[in-house]
């Protein structure tokens, strides 16, 4: 069988791939909690600034954190079974909708951090040293759902002519 196009360098294999995107995954995440506890510590040790990190800052970066633990955690093999058990209970049905709850913890924290950016900083109009506090909690928020999206893609790679990016 003759190929369709022709790459002057070798394709990496499919497990590289996803080794690869594992260990992309978790280096966005580790930035990401990187820009957090920055921002945590950097308010901590501010001279000068009335605003610092205090736990409602923290609750958007919670909830993605158990978005993607909960995301991840999901056998995607699940997702796709039509197989009905004695009880004739679909499991398909419950992984789906834990995965739903997944996303939807992932979209709250990344939507809470930009209400919190909003509400606390530039509505009160800080300045930059401390408006950072909130860009570093948008920009963690952001980083964790990039890095789940990465691993979710790359937990999927099956084969070399095979790629599911179902969810």
């Amino acid at each position: 069988m003759s190929r369709l196009f022709r790459c002057p360098f070798p394709l990496p294999s499919p497990s590289a791939l996803r080794t690869f995107g594992v260990y992309a995954s978790g280096g966005l995440f580790a930035l990401g909690i990187w820009f957090f506890l920055d921002a945590a510590i950097v308010s901590k040790y501010a001279n000068g600034s009335e605003v610092h990190v205090r736990f409602v800052d923290w609750i958007p970066s919670i909830c993605s954190i158990l978005g993607m633990i909960v995301i991840n955690s999901i056998e995607k093999a699940r997702l796709s079974a039509e197989s009905f058990s004695f009880s004739g209970s679909n499991d398909a049905w419950k992984a789906r909708l834990v995965l739903f709850l997944g996303f939807a913890l992932m979209a709250g924290g990344l939507a809470g951090s930009v209400c919190v950016l909003v509400l606390k900083y530039v509505v009160n109009d800080y300045p930059f040293p401390t408006l950072y506090f909130g860009i570093a909690n948008v920009v963690a928020n952001s980083l964790i759902m990039l890095s789940t999206v990465v691993l979710w893609v790359s937990q999927n790679f099956e084969d070399e002519y095979n790629y599911s990016l179902a969810l």
